[in-house]
This record gives structure tokens, C-alpha cells and sequence, in this order.
């Protein structure tokens, strides 16, 4: 068994045609092919690599870490001697990736990366989220990495990267007791040491994934007498440094694998990340954004897993002399599964596309100055990175509840035992609406870009993209959708756009484009599939129907809503 061969999506998507200049650019032209035997030599070396490396996630996901989720759901981690100890299936699932040198793939090879893009980074962790989505916490931590090697000084850099690859575990510590989703309240006290040179923590950090790491990102308040965004810095703790005492690990309902932990920073040394006063401004926000990427990848493998758990239940299961895929009631759910993992799939890999370019400029804006062309293309792909994101954390997040839900009631009642493995998958997805920004908040970060018309620009690109001819009544049908969809911000907009009315309407509004999103992007991975014309492409048409159809009876019933939606309605929901 093999979770990356078996999937043919993913091959798919590691050979889009934009893949041709992120790798350039995440390559430099290849110029490091003459003098490193690990560099490749052209795109299509590259890409040999990047499917070689996922073959072996695949493999190790598919037979080691799937074959030990169920045994550390139920031992989890435990806190002796003020440290946090893996459950022991976590330790070796931790062992065997590190040994495949799986640690820090984004990160240059300088670091002891393996210089991978986004898009095949995002692809292991969709992978290993598969296996086993609480332990794709701890490994998909290394986005810390990330933000280690963009925004730390050399000297930073030189001495934590390479222990990345090593096998050295991240955390982001960021929430408190007083301040969750409002970060600007955090209260974590930095304080800087003259005699010792180095900045002192003091406060506690409260619902912290894999907290107890070895290098932990805290976000801690250095300006005396703020109480915003503005007085709050980034530091680096390294728990060598021992003055961390972890008070507990939170009992919770799913994901028992990643400890989730309180800590108590007494006097931690620290080193600051950056510049001062940027910490939540500029270096939370990207590594937050990281990580609901990293979400939306995990929300997809474990609708993947979910999804497959289900089809091979309903193949087997027998109910009136048949088995019960064979009823229309229990494949229309199965449809409806795969067309909803594929639309999500097809989104991440977009957001991916566009995070990708956009660090790759950043990157070699570095080192020489960008052209004016290069620099416009730059801010294109932020610009529909930070707009795609929030979009898809939503989906993905919400969708893999949905199949998680509809993957037990394919099993009936046997889905409601122990000893099935929907169960932990319906227990692991809750959280994925939840951490790294709720499906509300989510809202809040892509209603502005259905206000100023963002989305609706990309919605007309996509329509303006080649197509085949036997396809075009599915895109009319899209059409028809964005026309609903206008009505539906034209009713919103006579509210007023900073009403609480509209701000009531906003999640509706959101779905509504991110439907017209998915069902244009699932129309061009047909269109692409039927160009490449062969058996190891794979087949979109069933899940593209499903989701344009889904999308024009979704939208219709927004469109309902809020045309008849009146303001003292409000009052209703008080």
C-alpha cells in the first residue's frame, strides 16, 4: 500500500504547467546543478525528485504511520519529570521520517533542506494527514522553519535550521488564557537582559500544539505600556535552555496524539526573531497563514482516509441481497464525498501554487532586484494567496467534518464503535473548523476581498481560460451561478457593507463565490485531464458535475435567504 502511488490527483497536480516556473525560480535556473549532486539539473529532474521523495511519504504513511494511529489515540502522550513524552507509535512515526530526512523539506539545502517547493511539501502533509492527522501536527510544525529562514538573523538561521532536519521539533506558541483568536491581548511578558545579553519571558501560553517542542516561536509583548499589536515581538525559546515548565496536557476530544499543552515560561532565555514590535504585524500573520495552509492540506487527507474507509465498507457490506453501495441512497453520499475532496483538493494545490511564486520572488529578492514584470507577478500571487487561503481553510475544514459525519453513516451503527476506525476520523476532523482561525473567522479574512471585487476578478480569468468545446455548457452553467451570485452581494451591499446586517450575511456571500471558485477549477483539471488523453490521468468530469450542481442549488437558496432577508431580522437571532 502505497498513499501517494494510489493517488493519481496528486501526480496530476505536481505536473501543472505553472510547476515550470516555480521550479526556476525555487531553483535559481539550476545554477546550483554544477557543484551540489543533489540539485537537479532541469524541471523535469526536479519533478523526478519531488515524485520519488513522495513515494517514500507514501510508503511510510501508508504502512508505518496509519499502522500505528489507532494505538496512539488511545495511549497518547504523557508529561513525566516536566517533559512531554510521545506515546510510543508517535516517537516512531517521529524516528522513521526523520531518518528519510522528511524534516525541513521547504528549506534550502544550505539548511540540510531538501529546497522542495510548497506544492510537494503540501502534498506529504496531505499524505501524512491521511495516516494520521494528529501526527501531521507535529511533522507539519516545521512551517516554523519557514519563518525561521525568512525573517531570523543569519546567525539564527545557521545554528536552528540544520537541528530542523536533524529531527528537532517546532511549536508556535501563541495563545493565552486571555487571549485566543485576539492575539493584539497577548500579555507574555519580554523584558531584555543587559547582563546576559538575551531577551526573558515570563507569562503562560494555553493550548499550544505540540508544546514542549525543542525550538518554540512565541509571541510575547516587548513594549512596556501597549496593549496592541504594535508592542508585541517574536522570539525563538530553545528548551535546552530548561525554563519551561509544562503545568499540563490537555485531555481532548480527538487528535490525542499531538500534545496540546500549558506552559509556564519562568525567566526563559530567548533570542528575537526579526524586528521589534513586528511580531504579530508581520511574522504571526505569515506563519499563520502557513498554517492554514497546512490545515486545509490535513482537512483533505483525512476526507481522503474518510472517504476510503467508507467506499470499502459500502463494497462489502451486505444489506437485502446486495451490498449497500448498489442503493442510491448510500452512493449519492459517496459521490458527493468524492466531489467535495476533489474540489478541496484542487483548491489547496491552487493556494499552493500561488504561496509557491510569491515566497520564490521574495526569495530572490534577496538577492538581486526583481524586474518590474517579476514584481507585478509578485504581488499577483500574495494578493490571491491571502485571498485563496481563507477560502479554503473554510472548505476544506468544513468539508472534512461533513465526510468524517457521512463516512460513519455509511457504516451505521458498526460506525459508532471503537473498534472501526471512522469513529477516531469523525473525533480527529472536529478540530480542523476550529484551530488556526474558525470557519467564522475565516469569513472575516475573505469578506473584504468579496467587497473590493478580488474574487470576482479571478472568477472572470477563469472564464476566460481556453476550454474544450464539449465543455462549455458546464462553464454557461458556472455563468448562470455568478449571476445568482451577484444578485446575492447586490441584495447584501443596500445594507450597507459595514452594517452588522452585512457582516450577518457575510459567510453566505463567501460560500456562494467559493462554490463559483471550486467549480471553475475543477472544470480546467477536466479540461487538462481529457488534453493529456491517458489511463494515468485522472477522471474529474463525475466530481465536477456533482459540485456544479451542488453550487447552483447552494446558491439559489443563498439568494432565497438574503433577498428576503430584512434588517429587524436580525433580532430573531439576539
Amino acid at each position: 500500500m502505497n498513499f501517494y502511488n494510489d493517488n493519481k490527483s496528486l501526480k496530476f497536480y505536481l505536473s501543472h504547467p505553472v510547476m515550470d516556473k516555480i521550479i526556476k525560480l525555487k531553483e535559481r535556473d539550476f545554477v546550483d546543478s554544477d557543484n551540489d549532486m543533489m540539485a537537479p539539473v532541469n524541471v523535469e529532474d526536479a519533478i523526478d525528485n519531488y515524485d520519488k521523495v513522495l513515494e517514500i511519504v507514501g510508503d511510510l504513511a501508508a504502512n508505518v504511520l496509519e499502522a500505528n494511529a489507532e494505538n496512539v489515540d488511545h495511549e497518547g502522550p504523557q508529561v513525566l519529570n516536566n517533559e512531554i513524552v510521545y506515546a510510543k507509535g508517535t516517537q516512531k512515526n517521529h524516528e522513521v521520517l526523520r531518518d528519510a530526512g522528511l524534516y525541513g523539506m521547504s528549506l534550502p539545502r544550505k539548511y540540510k533542506g531538501l529546497n522542495f517547493p510548497y506544492v510537494p511539501y503540501v502534498m506529504a502533509a496531505e499524505i501524512v494527514s491521511r495516516a494520521d492527522a494528529g501526527f501531521a501536527n507535529i511533522w507539519g510544525l516545521q512551517d516554523c522553519a519557514e519563518t525561521i529562514y525568512e525573517f531570523a538573523s543569519e546567525e539564527i538561521k545557521e545554528k536552528y535550521l540544520p537541528l530542523i532536519n536533524e529531527g528537532m521539533t517546532c511549536s508556535m506558541a501563541l495563545t493565552e488564557p486571555d487571549a485566543g483568536s485576539d492575539l493584539q491581548s497577548v500579555r507574555l511578558k519580554a523584558s531584555f537582559d543587559d547582563e546576559h545579553n538575551c531577551w526573558r519571558l515570563n507569562g503562560v501560553k494555553r493550548f499550544i500544539t505540540n508544546g514542549d517542542a525543542d525550538i518554540q516561536l512565541v509571541l510575547a509583548r516587548s513594549e512596556e505600556g501597549t496593549t496592541d499589536g504594535r508592542g508585541l515581538s517574536y522570539f525563538l525559546y530553545d528548551r535546552r535552555d530548561n525554563a519551561v515548565t509544562v503545568r499540563r496536557i490537555e485531555n481532548k476530544l480527538g487528535i490525542k496524539g499531538s500534545p496540546t499543552a500549558e506552559l509556564v515560561f519562568n525567566n526563559a532565555p530567548a533570542l528575537i526573531i526579526g524586528e521589534r514590535r513586528m511580531g504579530l504585524i508581520k511574522y504571526v500573520m505569515s506563519l499563520m497563514n502557513g498554517a492554514r495552509l497546512g490545515v486545509g492540506a490535513q482537512s483533505v487527507g483525512l476526507a481522503e482516509a474518510a472517504y476510503h474507509e467508507a467506499l470499502e465498507y459500502a463494497k462489502q457490506r451486505e444489506q437485502f441481497g446486495k451490498a449497500i453501495i448498489n442503493f442510491p441512497q448510500v452512493y449519492e453520499m459517496l459521490g458527493l464525498m468524492r466531489a467535495k475532496i476533489d474540489a478541496t483538493r484542487t483548491l489547496l494545490y491552487e493556494t499552493s501554487r500561488f504561496v509557491d511564486l510569491y515566497k520564490a520572488y521574495d526569495s530572490v529578492s534577496k538577492e538581486r532586484s526583481l524586474t518590474a514584470e517579476e514584481r507585478q507577478d509578485m504581488k499577483y500571487s500574495q494578493r490571491h494567496a491571502d485571498m485563496m487561503t481563507p477560502m479554503l481553510k473554510l472548505f476544506a475544514s468544513e468539508y472534512a467534518n461533513q465526510i468524517a459525519y457521512d463516512c460513519i453513516q455509511v457504516h451505521g451503527g458498526s460506525g459508532f464503535m471503537k473498534e472501526y476506525k471512522c469513529e477516531r476520523l469523525y473525533r480527529d476532523a472536529r478540530i480542523l473548523s476550529i484551530y488556526e482561525g474558525t470557519s467564522q473567522l475565516q469569513v472575516v479574512a475573505a469578506i473584504r476581498f468579496i467587497g473590493n471585487g478580488s474574487y470576482l476578478k479571478r472568477i472572470e480569468e477563469y472564464e476566460a481560460m481556453p476550454l474544450a468545446e464539449e465543455l462549455l455548457p458546464l462553464r454557461q452553467r458556472i455563468v448562470k451561478m455568478k449571476e445568482n451570485y451577484l444578485k446575492i452581494v447586490e441584495a447584501a451591499d443596500k445594507f450597507g457593507t459595514s452594517s452588522e446586517t452585512y457582516d450577518f450575511l457575510a459567510r453566505r456571500m463567501v460560500e456562494a463565490m467559493g462554490h463559483l471558485i471550486m467549480s471553475h477549477l475543477l472544470l480546467q483539471d477536466v479540461n487538462r485531464s481529457k488534453e493529456l488523453d491517458n489511463t494515468e490521468a485522472p477522471e474529474f468530469m463525475n466530481s465536477c458535475k456533482i459540485m456544479i450542481a451542488l453550487g447552483e442549488s447552494e446558491i439559489a437558496k443563498i439568494l432565497t435567504f438574503v433577498e428576503n432577508f430584512k434588517e429587524e431580522d436580525l433580532q430573531m437571532y439576539k
